[in-house]
């Protein structure tokens, strides 16, 4: 019977020493990435390196480098597209710059997002990017930045922690939106959100944690007021954290003999869930109720009628905030910065004048 020839053995930095005629140190100093050396002597173990098929041992490397050469993301909810879409804004920039992205899912939960950041910082990532689930929360993130690993907050900032920043301008977003469906002659205009409060009821825009979602809300109440609508907070519903939460709220909210002629849906998930409570009550859009969703997801443009939303620039905001990650790693050490990208509303057919 024929017999597999026995595995070789994984090449070492030895190995690729020898075979390029350099010291052990010498082509440590090339394969770790760290030191100086001629290019004459990196061009030679590059080529020994590729022709023994040389794979680096990554804890030794961390070992050797004080890098792990991972950096450390914590989201609210994967699920979500637009947290799916700015992790890709982020893993094109590490990869590029040679980092591996550890992601871990918060599930929008303070005590869980506590735990992933601990359990990073000890594997030893170089690096944070974290989107808060809490900003009244912010101990442990206080914590991490004291590590003396970079820390940088996506879409969600921190009024109490001095560290890079990276937000959508959403209150300029939620005034805009507002001061359309206001001119359309809409009135009883609800904002439905996932962010909840202890007893579920929403008094003020200070009830909300999620930063940018308090600023929606702040920019929607303004411009009520500013039109003279009274009592519109009464208008904010919140809750809306799984699909049956969101289906039974919308249920509720459209069933109502003073129900809302107009939505604005927090996000997507929530805008979808809507949409499907509008089919199943027999209710047409944009007839009997004008929608608006936060972030421009695949469905919203290939429903019957597309819907109108308010496009993030959601990859770039995960290519920022990797940006800033990279810039910090690499050493840069000026004042933190603060990055606000707009937004813009795509009109489509979603939205028309209230019905009389």
């Amino acid at each position: 019977m024929d017999q597999s020839p026995p595995r070789s053995p994984s090449a070492t930095v030895a190995d690729v020493a020898r075979k390029a005629g350099v010291s052990k140190a010498t082509a440590a100093r090339v394969l770790g990435g760290y030191g100086t050396v001629s290019d004459h002597v990196r061009d030679a173990v590059t080529a020994a390196a590729r022709a023994l098929n040389y794979q680096p041992n990554e804890l030794a490397r961390s070992m050797t480098t004080g890098r792990s050469g991972t950096i450390g993301v914590v989201v609210g909810d994967i699920e979500n597209p637009f947290f799916s879409l700015a992790m890709r804004g982020i893993t094109d920039v590490a990869r590029q710059a040679g980092f591996t992205v550890v992601l871990i899912n918060s599930g929008e939960d303070a005590d869980t997002e506590r735990a992933a950041i601990r359990t990073l910082l000890a594997k030893r990532v170089d690096g944070l990017i974290v989107s808060p689930a809490k900003e009244s929360d912010a101990d442990h993130l206080r914590e991490a930045a004291r590590s003396g690993r970079p820390l940088v907050l996506l879409d969600r900032g921190s009024e109490t922690l001095d560290v890079d920043t990276v937000i959508a301008d959403d209150r300029h977003a939620a005034e805009d939106i507002t001061r359309r469906l206001i001119t359309l002659g809409h009135r009883r205009i609800a904002y439905l959100t996932a962010c909840d409060t202890p007893d579920h009821r929403f008094r003020t825009p200070a009830d909300i944690n999620t930063g940018s979602v308090r600023r929606r809300i702040e920019g929607f109440l303004d411009v009520c007021q500013k039109a003279g609508l009274e009592r519109m907070e009464d208008w904010v519903h919140v809750g809306a954290v799984t699909s049956e939460h969101t289906h039974r709220i919308a249920t509720v909210m459209l069933k109502s003999s003073w129900r809302p002629t107009a939505i604005i849906a927090s996000d997507s998930v929530i805008g979808l869930e809507v949409f499907k409570v509008c089919r199943e009550l027999g209710l047409t859009i944009p007839n009997d109720l004008s929608l608006v969703s936060f972030h421009d997801a695949d469905w919203t443009s290939v429903t019957t009628p597309p819907v109108t939303v308010v496009r993030q620039p959601v990859y770039g905001l995960g290519e920022a905030a990797a940006k800033l990650l990279v810039e910090r790693l690499n050493g840069n050490s000026a004042e933190a910065t603060r990055v606000v990208l707009k937004t813009e509303v795509v009109e489509r057919a979603s939205v028309a004048a209230a019905p009389t």
